[in-house]
């Protein structure tokens, strides 16, 4: 049986973080004696998220440069000196046969230093536009395996290989697990639900304009499931309350997410590129509201690609407080609508990433 060694290395958000746990998922399927480690940044999300799915992480102290003026930026080069020594220690200590980078901090000095000592590296990009560090890493790996056409803009073209983005698992066959999913959430299978999904930390626009239309879900019947955040759960929470008995349900993060997708009608969803795949592959009819916060704008070029396809609805952030809920009540009145949604966003998903992943970092192993 075939032990190879591989560490991850990236993160920052879940949508780096859940596509890393699914490559890593289906190497473990397909070689159980893989050994696996997870390099991340010190104080992000991976270091709690990885852990909790059974594997083991070490952390850099590399931080990203803020975009405003402030004195942590002066600590930048010193983490990254820092970070490129550790992750120096870490290859010689765990001797892995391939990296593979998933986009965030870590990933920079892990495959830097792993490319300079010859090992082979693959890179997996979930978004339509790379992000700097992918860009700068492109000419070192071997492999690149992106999630949209027409790459070759950023990337050689002829390390490319179009997967999609691993998603999580569970999400597959979606029909069967309906019910369930109505008791989770104590829904009445009678009426139309709405989800919310901000991204892992929440969304403040998408949380002040559902907030502002909370009358429209109690006086059309509609039901609503909403992810808040941590940081809004306290305000949505204190919001509901006069809704009681209305199907209103907030939570500040959802983990039974393929119950939360099971029982959706419309999703209303930032455009990460995790977002985008999930919401593909479940065939959700979606309004799409893209964070601007994010480098190269890169979520509305994820949200134009299924628009630009007839697969789903954007209504830009800046107009979301006046537009999202007349976009929405749209939407929930026109049925026929759905179904052409619903058809373009199949077309688009690609089902088994993680796994056509896998099988590229072997080859590079086996190479």
């Amino acid at each position: 049986m075939s032990k190879f060694r591989v560490i991850i290395s990236g993160g920052g958000t879940g949508g780096h973080i859940f596509p890393a746990i699914a490559i890593a998922n289906a190497l473990k399927e397909r070689y159980p004696e893989t050994e696996i480690l997870f390099v991340g940044a010190e104080g992000k999300m991976e270091m709690e998220k990885v852990p909790a799915a059974g594997y083991n992480i070490i952390g850099l102290p590399i931080v990203g440069l803020q975009r405003r003026l402030t004195l942590q930026n002066l600590k930048v080069p010193f983490k990254l000196l820092a970070s490129l020594s550790k992750a120096k220690k870490i290859i010689k200590e765990f001797k892995p046969d391939v990296v593979v980078g998933v986009g965030g901090y870590a990933s920079g000095p892990l495959l830097k230093v792993a490319t300079k000592m010859g090992i082979p590296a693959l890179l997996q990009e979930q978004n339509s536009y790379p992000g700097i560090t992918n860009k700068i890493l492109a000419k070192k790996v071997k492999t690149i395996c992106v999630a949209y056409d027409g790459m070759d803009q950023f990337f050689p073209k002829e390390k490319i290989i179009l997967t999609g983005n691993p998603v999580r698992q569970d999400i597959k066959n979606l029909s069967s697990k309906r019910d369930r999913g109505l008791e989770h959430f104590k829904l009445d299978a009678s009426k139309k639900t709405v989800l919310i999904i901000g991204g892992s930390l929440g969304a403040r626009t998408i949380n002040e304009s559902i907030n502002a239309g909370l009358n429209y879900f109690a006086e059309n019947n509609i039901q609503l499931v909403w992810q808040t955040g941590k940081w809004y759960a306290d305000q949505a929470a204190l919001s509901v309350k006069k809704y009681e008995g209305k199907g209103i349900y907030t939570m500040p993060f959802i983990s039974k997410m393929d119950y939360a997708y099971a029982v959706a009608d419309v999703v209303i969803s930032r455009a990460g590129a995790l977002s985008v795949s999930e919401l593909c592959l479940t065939e959700k009819p979606s309004i799409l509201v893209p964070s601007p916060n994010v480098a190269e704008d890169h979520q509305t070029k994820n949200a134009m690609a299924l628009v630009n396809q007839n697969a789903a609805i954007l209504v830009k952030d800046v107009d979301a407080k006046n537009q999202l809920i007349i976009e929405l009540e749209k939407l929930m009145k026109d049925e026929v609508m759905q179904d052409k949604l619903r058809v373009n966003i199949a077309r688009i998903a690609q089902k088994d990433a993680a796994n056509i992943i896998a099988a590229e970092v072997v080859k590079l192993i086996k190479r």
